[in-house]
């Protein structure tokens, strides 16, 4: 974690330059090389003083925008937040507890969402809850069948 040096001097120049020595050349082929990696996971990797997940999702929005992929971005995200935080994979019953932690992933992948997909990504929620995924399921990449069908590509 930061100590709040990530914010200082260019630090748009800082990632790309860190993401090039790991031998990239974006920020979205090194996350998509690691793609169960946390935000703040391929942050620390990038430089633990000075590099902040949200610099990391910065740089992944910027670059998805201008490719027209922001809702590959999105399902990659979602994928990020289920092995953060459900760790054996979708819960074969949503009732107390495992309904919350189900809740609080799918609040988290909403909270990173760029306002063009919050609609898309509510009704995706709504239908993981209505219509659950097998019990383990655990996306391995934004590329997943089941993701593909909750968020199609429409871009452009």
């Amino acid at each position: 974690m930061t100590d709040g040096r990530s914010w200082e001097g260019n630090w748009v120049a800082r990632l790309y330059e860190r993401v090039r020595e790991r031998g990239y050349d974006s920020v979205t082929a090194f996350a998509d090389a690691r793609p169960t990696a946390s935000l703040v996971a391929l942050a620390e990797e990038l430089g633990s003083d000075d590099v902040a997940g949200v610099q990391v999702f910065r740089g992944l929005v910027a670059e998805a925008e201008r490719s027209k992929m922001l809702t590959r971005l999105v399902r990659g995200q979602l994928v990020r937040e289920l092995y953060a935080r459900l760790p054996n994979g979708w819960p074969p019953v949503l009732d107390g507890d495992v309904r919350m932690d189900v809740a609080r992933a799918l609040a988290a992948w909403y909270s990173f969402t760029p306002e063009t997909h919050k609609l898309r990504v509510d009704q995706a929620s709504d239908a993981l809850f209505a219509n659950p995924p097998p019990p383990g399921w655990r996306p391995l990449g934004p590329d997943d069948a089941l993701l593909r069908t909750l968020l199609p590509d429409d871009e452009a």
